[in-house]
Parts: structure tokens; sequence; C-alpha cells
């Protein structure tokens, strides 16, 4: 039976810091920090609505400068490891080409297949390790079809059915050499496995399993291994500051402890025992909440790194990088039903994973504005309530931060890009592109 440490009920949690006190409190040992000093959340609200005053509302607004702050923080922290972008966080062509141009930033690390083709053959990036294994026949089929992107483009293993599946496709006479990486569960586990920090991804745990598909891999046609991927998902998970109460969190972080120190260990001997059989190009690792200590392993190459960079809801709870929030959505007031309580157009953009309330959109701007309780965020209305409903008029504009970052791009067609109180460019999501790669 596995144990998981979510579903019993939990106090309250203590109060959180600001945004700005958990920046200042980061005590990662570091130079100082290139971020800027950030300004009140009044002071944004001013100019997200002076940039984007004359739009179409609902929007979804990037506040470049915070950009640029997390990003100069990131690559800070990566101490000169490159950092390969997290595509899934991003889903925006013009900010992953503008990543991919600053120092410091290399190659994407996609989330589909087909996504990864699109990037490369339009020309955005010439090195793409696609996360996770694909069963997309017709992908597969371009793929070993054109060496161009054959040889840009990395996919990822874990298991030798998925090289079958590639064969069953074309055999390796008939097409193009495959880039290979292979793939470790990161996951710490106790008990048996009973015990478990992190999510169900890999079934390559230890060298011995690692160095057996990695032998396969190089003594099979057709294929050639370039790469090992160890990302810690378990990072996400296991956030400092729990929503769950002091002993919930108590709990996340003596396991988080002993999970850091177990995978270090653990990843050192997987890239060991892999060289032993082949060169490797990379190690990839990491994630926005472990960048720094992922970059000071010596066995890893490059970190991955995507959320960092928008500062979604969820990233307030991290303790070893805070993110200035970055991305926010806008919706106008449109009722009001009752005295202290305003209801905005749509709203229901709830972010993947457990549900709960950490999966919620968060009322950002102007502060003192809750979801109900009895309602949430809805899918065409979303009544908020608090102190500052009533200085609110019809048409104003509430602004949202959503959980997760790169699931608001599912939502819009466009990024406002603002600096200052200027609206400098309009960025297509993915969406506006018209792709749906999951």
């Amino acid at each position: 039976m596995e144990i998981n440490l979510a579903d019993d009920p939990a106090p309250p949690p203590p109060p959180k810091p600001t945004l700005e006190e958990a920046v200042k409190s980061n005590d990662t040992p570091r130079a100082e920090p290139a971020r800027p000093i950030t300004s009140s959340r009044a002071d944004l609200r001013h100019r997200l609505n002076s940039a984007t005053g004359d739009d179409d509302v609902p929007l979804a607004a990037v506040d470049m400068d915070s950009w640029d702050a997390n990003a100069d923080e990131l690559v800070h922290r990566a101490a000169g490891k490159p950092i390969r972008i997290v595509s899934a966080a991003i889903r925006n062509r013009t900010l992953i080409r503008q990543l991919l141009a600053r120092d410091g930033f290399a190659g994407v690390l996609a989330y589909s297949l087909r996504e990864a083709i699109w990037l490369v053959g339009t020309g955005i990036c010439d090195d793409a390790v696609v996360a996770y294994p694909s069963a997309d026949r017709r992908a597969l089929s371009r793929l070993v079809g054109e060496e161009h992107l054959a040889g840009r483009i990395t996919i990822m293993v874990d298991d030798i059915a998925q090289l079958d599946l590639v064969d069953a496709v074309a055999p390796p006479e008939a097409r193009a050499e495959l880039r290979v990486c292979l793939d470790l569960d990161c996951s710490w586990q106790a008990l048996r496995g009973r015990l478990r920090l992190g999510p169900l991804r890999s079934p390559l745990r230890t060298p011995k399993e690692m160095a057996r598909l990695a032998q396969a891999v190089v003594s099979r046609p057709g294929f050639k291994l370039v790469g090992i991927q160890a990302f810690e998902a378990h990072v996400a998970e296991a956030h400092d500051h729990s929503p769950q109460g002091r002993l919930r969190e108590f709990l996340r972080r003596s396991m988080r402890k002993r999970a850091d120190q177990d995978l270090a260990s653990r990843r050192a001997s997987v890239v060991d025992a892999v060289r032993d059989i082949c060169d490797l190009e990379f190690v990839s690792a990491g994630g926005t909440g472990s960048i720094s200590s992922t970059a000071a392993e010596a066995a890893v190459t490059e970190v991955a790194a995507g959320s960092g960079l928008l500062g979604p809801a969820l990233l307030d709870r991290a303790t070893e990088f805070t993110a200035l929030p970055a991305a926010f959505f806008a919706l106008p007031v449109v009722r009001r039903p009752r005295n202290g309580v305003v209801t905005v157009a749509g709203g229901g953009y709830i972010a993947s994973g457990v549900a709960g309330k950490d999966r919620l959109p968060v009322p950002w701007l102007p502060e003192g504005l809750r979801l109900g309780k009895s309602e949430g965020a809805g899918q065409t209305q979303t009544p908020l309530h608090g102190p500052t409903a009533e200085g609110l008029a019809l048409g104003d504009l509430v602004w949202f931060r959503h959980a997760k970052a790169g699931e608001l791009a599912e939502r819009f067609d466009s990024y406002h890009l603002v600096r200052g109180e200027r609206h400098v460019d309009t960025a297509l999501t993915y969406r506006g592109d018209g792709k749906t790669f999951l």
C-alpha cells in the first residue's frame, strides 16, 4: 500500500513571508543577486492596466522586467552550467527564441515529439530533447525520415520496447540514426516502495538497470546513446512551505533532505556506470526548485528550468528559489451580486495534478480579493469576495496568477509583453500558433 502524506486533514498553514521577503531569505551561497527590488503590487497593477488598457479582455500578460530578473537569477544559480529550457512551462515560440539568444540558456527540453519537430523544423532551436517517451507513430515516421530532424532531436527511452516501436515504424537500414537519452527515476522510496516522494516515471532506478539498457541501445543498429535525463520531479511536490500544516511541512522537509542525499549519490553512480559503456554528450537534471544544488553536482552537465521564468503561484512555497511573479491573466468585472462581492467573466483555469486549493488560480491584483468557498473559479463566471470588491466598478480588471506556468498558454492565444507601462509586443502562444501537442 502506497503511503500518501497528502491524504490526511491538516491544520491551517502558518503565515507565509511575502515574495520580497522570500527572495531575500533564499539561503543558497552566492554573490549578490542580479534581480532588482520589486515594485509594489499596486504599482504592478497600474503598469499592467496602463500597458493593456486598449486590448480586448480576457487577456494574458507577461511582465518582462520580472521575466528578465528571473532569467538572470536562474543563470546565476546555474553557476556556469547551461540551462535547457523546459518548454512545457513556456509554450510560446517568441519567449523560447528570446531565451535561446541569452547567455546561459542552450537547447530545449520538449514535452512532445511533435512539438520538438515543430520547434526544430521552424528554426526556433537546433537541439531538442524530448522529455518523455513517445508512441506517436506519425511523428516517429517523420523523425526517422528526415536526417535534419534526426540529428537535432533526441528521443527519451526507459524500456527496450520503445526501441522496438521505432523499428516497427522504420527498420534501421531504411532510416536515419536516432539520438537516444535514458531516463532515470529520481523519486525517493522507503519501506520497499510503500513510502514514495515523487511521481511514477521511469522504471529505471539503479546503475545496473541503467547500464543494462545502455548496453542494449549501443548494441542496436540505428540508435546512438547520447545522454541521461535525471530530473528530480519530486522537488516540485515537496516545497518547504507546505499548505497542509506544520507537521506535514516538517515531514516533507525531512523526506526532501533524505531524497536529495540519496539522489546525488545514485545519480553519480548511474552516470559512471553508463559512461563505462559509452561516451555521453550530456547529463541533464534539475528544475527551478533545485537548480543551485543540482548544478553543484559534478556528474550533471546541464540543468533544466522553465517555470521559474514566469513565477506561477505554486512556486511561492519554494525556498531554494522564489521567482518573481511575471505571468498574469486579466478578467473584467461584470456583476456586483451583493455587498463585498464582485463577479468576473470566466476564470476556471484549474492546474493539472492532484485536485486541491493549490491548483486554483489566485486573484492577485488588486490585493484583498479571494475566491468563494462554494464556487471557486468557475467556467463562465467567478465571484470574488473581500473588502477590495467594494471599490471595483463594472469593467475594471482583476489580475490573476495561474498555479502553473505553461498551462496558462493553453487558455490564451497570445501573451501581451509589458515593460514598465509600455506594451512592447504580442507573442503568440502555441494555441495562437494553432498547435495543441497534448
